[in-house]
């Protein structure tokens, strides 16, 4: 009988979330250079915007390209999908968007990337939300910043640029004890060091700009669900 090996690291990251072209064999994937897709039918259509099925429907959302990067980087997470965006900052606020709501807030580390914490001091006031900053090396004092008004916990796996790594099951303990989802930046430390979500994170956010690339030439973010 023969025994499948799950893939490793090195050929996820070569492999994974795309399959040869089926019409000509192709390996690498290609740019798609269109907008919009067509439908087979008016069933069809209504299925993709319904969520009834999956497919294209507008590049703005995402195209083959895109959802092939999506599928890579939420399988070197060890995620169920991944959306990508244009900046890490663009991630950030995708994925904190849907939780918040004026007056409330999140409970993050005091040990952030400047340009986070600018976004959380700033930008995030304009919509009425506020952050809290804590030293996430005591998790009892992050539990004890939590109020009825608090919609998730985030944090850096690794500390941009200090290096500091965070304990992430002590925090996904508190995260999950308050029935909050625990948020990690994994840029610094990408998947090949640490994937927080078999440590207990809801959401993964990177900024692909810094290492996901492999060099800074090109800029993106990327959200990955558990």
């Amino acid at each position: 009988m023969t025994t499948h090996k799950p893939q490793g690291f090195d050929t996820l990251q070569v492999h994974a979330g795309y399959a040869p072209d089926p019409a000509t064999g192709a390996r690498q994937v290609p740019i798609y250079q269109t907008t919009a897709f067509q439908f087979r039918d008016a069933d069809h259509a209504a299925a993709l915007f319904n969520l009834q099925e999956v497919g294209y429907i507008y590049s703005r959302l995402t195209n083959p390209t895109v959802g092939a990067l999506q599928n890579r980087i939420a399988a070197l997470e060890g995620g169920a999908g991944a959306v990508c965006t244009s900046s890490g900052h663009a991630a950030q606020l995708m994925a904190l968007y849907p939780l918040m709501g004026p007056g409330l807030n999140i409970v993050t580390s005091n040990r952030l990337y400047g340009g986070t914490f600018t976004q959380f001091t700033h930008v995030f006031r304009r919509f009425g939300w506020s952050a809290k900053f804590v030293d996430f090396d005591d998790p009892a004092a992050v539990a004890a910043a939590i109020d009825d008004n608090t919609r998730a916990i985030f944090c850096e796996s690794l500390a941009n640029p200090a290096g500091v790594p965070t304990d992430l099951p002590a925090i996904a303990k508190v995260a999950a004890d308050a029935g909050l989802p625990l948020v990690v930046d994994n840029t610094s430390a990408t998947p090949y060091l640490c994937r927080p979500i078999e440590m207990g994170a809801t959401l993964v956010i990177h900024s692909t700009t810094k290492f996901l690339t492999g060099n800074g030439t090109v800029t993106g973010g990327a959200i990955v669900d558990s």
